[in-house]
């Protein structure tokens, strides 16, 4: 048999391997759209949450009742007893999307995860957002669960409940994104769960107390934390007559620091993906 040499052969006639060595390596594959990548990315955190996250949803839901339960003891109704109630709602978001996430990131890093996600054609925005969309609708069951329980232990009214189909994502965002900062920024696992487990209790000590019964410095941190935003506008929808122009703006504010903080957790995301 008779070989012709490549050279004198047409472009489209040459070999495969032929034409990898003439045109150098063969492209990858394109990149991933953040829609689809983003979708993806939340469905396999999604069921890896409903496996090994349902225990930890009972013990943050169980604790929020437990601290209800101990405050009906010292608040009597009024603006305190909405404050706890809403408090001790979002601390079930904040256990879960800011507290877990963050150690979940921080295990990622320190295990090597990120280097898989780094060989795939994937957004780095999509990974973090998937992630934080999934850990924050883990919460839903027992945000709900914790507010009508709250609710009856009080006497609080159940009829603008459905506010809760804001306040969870706009709040959910703004804390996973927060925790998954907390979890790529630390330069150890065990510091992301420590920062993880200090950023749950601040959202306890202030998100559950009544601002009024806080001091000035303390009052003014509270303000800094993202939950704060969605404590506030649950709070006010218990009152009887809701000022809907201040829960907007509460909403508002708690869905800019979501973007924030997930603008950050992507960038922090980047930073630890390539060292």
């Amino acid at each position: 048999m008779s070989t012709v040499p490549a050279e004198v052969l047409p472009t489209g006639a040459l070999p495969a391997t032929s034409r990898d060595a003439v045109d150098g390596a063969a492209p990858l594959a394109p990149r991933a759209r953040l829609l689809p990548a983003m979708a993806a990315v939340y469905r396999a955190q999604l069921s890896r949450a409903r496996v090994a996250r349902i225990p930890l949803l009972f013990v943050a839901t169980f604790q929020s009742i437990g601290i209800m339960i101990l405050m009906r003891g010292v608040v009597d109704g009024g603006s305190e007893a909405r404050a706890v109630v809403a408090g001790s709602t979002v601390l079930v978001v904040a256990f879960v999307a800011l507290n877990l996430l963050a150690q979940y990131f921080g295990q990622l890093r320190a295990g090597g995860g990120l280097d898989h996600y780094a060989t795939l054609p994937v957004p780095p925005a999509a990974v973090v957002l998937g992630a934080a969309g999934a850990y924050a609708s883990f919460t839903v069951p027992g945000t709900a669960f914790t507010a009508v329980a709250g609710s009856v232990l009080f006497g609080l009214p159940l009829g603008h409940l459905w506010i809760l189909g804001a306040v969870v994502p706009l709040a959910g965002a703004a804390l996973a994104g927060l925790g998954a900062a907390l979890g790529l920024l630390a330069p150890r696992q065990e510091l992301a769960t420590l920062l993880g487990q200090l950023g749950m209790s601040a959202a306890l000590l202030l998100g559950v107390l009544p601002a009024e019964r806080l001091p000035g410095p303390i009052g003014w941190a509270r303000d800094l934390l993202p939950s704060t935003y969605g404590v506030e506008a649950l709070a006010r929808t218990f009152g009887p007559h809701p000022d809907w122009a201040a829960v907007a703006v509460d909403l508002a504010v708690c869905g800019a620091v979501g973007v924030a903080s997930l603008a950050v957790a992507t960038w922090a995301y980047r930073r630890a993906a390539v060292r």
